[in-house]
């Protein structure tokens, strides 16, 4: 599968429902970078790590004028389940389930055979242009120092 995320490149819009319910338009935004954290799924080991880490930084994320969204497959009722059992209350965990991938698939991330999206992180700066994609094995914890590293560098 081809990537069809490019650095410098305005990246797609969505719209997708998190945990509670309350629709998330990418392009509202706009005047913010976004951190679109994706994940396969939820109540796995790897992935909650992965959300925890957003979570325990999200005051250096605000001071960063950086917005972070966990995004996996997963349907809205298992994202609220799961966020109150790993006690995120900043975060915004976006249900990516119907039509099923529709965004990981937009962005060329997502993986047919398993029918999950691959482990990514993607930032987007305040003109929705693509500043950084990266890929990691199923099995990897993304390094949040380095995403955080991007960041400042492009403040």
């Amino acid at each position: 599968m081809t990537n069809k995320i490019k650095i410098g490149e305005t990246i797609q819009d969505f719209r997708l429902r998190d945990q509670k319910r309350e629709e998330v338009h990418l392009y509202d935004q706009k005047g913010k970078k976004v951190l679109l954290s994706f994940h396969p799924l939820a109540w796995t080991q790897v992935c909650a790590q992965q959300m925890k880490s957003l979570e325990e930084n999200h005051e250096l994320f605000a001071g960063l004028n950086t917005v972070p969204f966990g995004i996996s497959v997963d349907p809205m009722p298992s994202k609220k389940a799961w966020a109150r059992e790993l006690g995120v209350t900043y975060i915004k965990f976006l249900s990516d389930f119907w039509p099923h991938g529709e965004v990981a698939r937009t962005y060329g991330i997502f993986k047919e055979k398993e029918g999950v999206s691959e482990r990514a992180n993607i930032i987007i700066d305040e003109n929705q242009k693509v500043i950084y994609f990266k890929k990691y094995p199923g099995h990897e914890l993304p390094d949040i120092k380095e995403i955080i590293d991007v960041l400042k560098k492009h403040q």
